[in-house]
């Protein structure tokens, strides 16, 4: 039975996340209630305090958040550099946490807090909130119930033409931080891929910096590619999956799926569009909320009678909506079950594997086996402990 009892949900970080993708979100959960923000630097258009002069607390550092005993669950919606150190500090001070993706910068974090949250009993999830996007449970469908055959390739792309480098932190941190296009949007990328397929056996990956035109080899602590592309192998089926970002992609529609099977092929155009409605104010109660016009829908082309291919437009599914997720989420934090976490840490520890073998391969310039990653993992977690 899913718990009634109200927690009491602080934010740490008060940029576009925070006032786009969750405290809309904490407000259609019944059982979370917005508590508390931290804003290191309030200032007069960019107010926490002025746009929510009700809450129980203000705070311009996260200390005296994570000491207060009312909160129960802390929300991390700062730069990824700072992610570990705040959800280790959360976790040690008993709060459950959700952290924004980039999740940290590496696996061994991650699987440092996942460790920490599971002895400490509390819910440790990551924000992946396009695992609820309505192209990609569309995807899920087809091949849920086999509408394609078996697949052979699967094709993502997440591609824009962005120029101009960013001013935030996406356009500063390094890898080494979490920074660059494969923690920031092949994350998402990537976070579907291991949904749909689990792990692959082997990555072959480039890093580009499209707007300077170079190739990125992720040695230096600063390196930030702005584009990604990635073939990853499953060796038991045979699967491909390409992998790509790019910011110099003038489209009129830019691609999103290309998935291709034994008996038939699906072609999807453009982004969900609920970030979209979201940035311009709407509700994921609204009428309408995240469903795309026919415009918009994908194709499938099957395999007819006498072989013959059939082209059909299919329609995007009904959107669960990012609401769904936010449900999902106080309902593990009210059970406080590990297994109820929408996107565990855990799930998340593997992307990053993923990550860290496309920044391996783009510095080797050659394929790598996933084994060769857990090995290093390994051994890096062994030396920690044993200096």
């Amino acid at each position: 039975m899913a718990s009634t009892k109200q927690f009491n949900v602080g934010i740490i970080g008060y940029g576009l996340s925070a006032k786009v993708f969750h405290i809309p979100f904490i407000a259609l959960t019944k059982t979370l209630v917005l508590h508390s923000i931290v804003q290191r630097s309030p200032a007069p258009t960019n107010s926490a305090p002025d746009d929510y002069p009700a809450l129980a607390a203000h705070h311009t550092s996260a200390a005296p958040m994570l000491a207060d005993p009312a909160v129960d669950v802390v929300i991390i919606s700062t730069p990824p550099d700072t992610h570990f150190a705040l959800a280790r500090d959360a976790l040690s001070a008993g709060k459950h946490v959700l952290v924004e993706k980039p999740f940290v910068p590496t696996s061994a974090e991650a699987d440092e807090l996942a460790a920490l949250a599971r002895s400490r009993r509390l819910v440790l999830c990551v924000y992946q909130n396009r695992r609820w996007d309505s192209d990609f449970l569309t995807v899920q469908q087809l091949v849920r119930e086999d509408t394609l055959g078996r697949i052979v390739e699967f094709e993502t792309h997440f591609d824009r033409l962005r120029l101009e480098k960013p001013t935030t932190w996406k356009g500063r941190l390094g890898m080494q931080q979490g920074g660059g296009v494969v923690y920031d949007l092949g994350t998402h990328l990537l976070d579907q891929v291991f949904v749909l397929f689990g792990m692959p056996t082997s990555v072959s990956a480039k890093l580009v910096n499209q707007r300077e035109g170079r190739l990125v080899t992720g040695e230096g602590e600063d390196e930030q590619p702005d584009s990604l592309s990635a073939v990853l192998s499953y060796a038991r089926t045979g699967l491909l999956v390409y992998v790509r970002a790019a910011v110099a992609s003038a489209e009129r529609e830019q691609m999103r799926y290309w998935v291709r099977g034994t008996r038939g092929s699906y072609h999807k155009s453009g982004l969900d569009p609920q970030e979209d409605m979201l940035r311009a104010g709407g509700k994921a109660t609204d009428v309408g909320f995240g469903r795309e016009g026919e415009e918009r829908f994908g194709r499938v082309c099957v395999v007819g009678e006498e072989g013959k291919v059939e082209e059909r437009v299919w329609p995007t599914a009904e959107a669960e909506t990012y609401l769904r997720f936010y449900e999902l989420f106080a309902e593990a934090v009210g059970s406080g079950r590990e297994e109820d976490v929408p996107v565990p840490a855990t799930q998340a520890a593997q992307v990053l594997r993923i990550i860290e073998a496309i920044r391996e391969s783009a510095r080797s310039g050659g394929m790598l086996l996933l084994s060769k990653i857990q090995r290093y993992v390994s051994q890096v977690k062994q030396g920690s402990r044993s200096s």
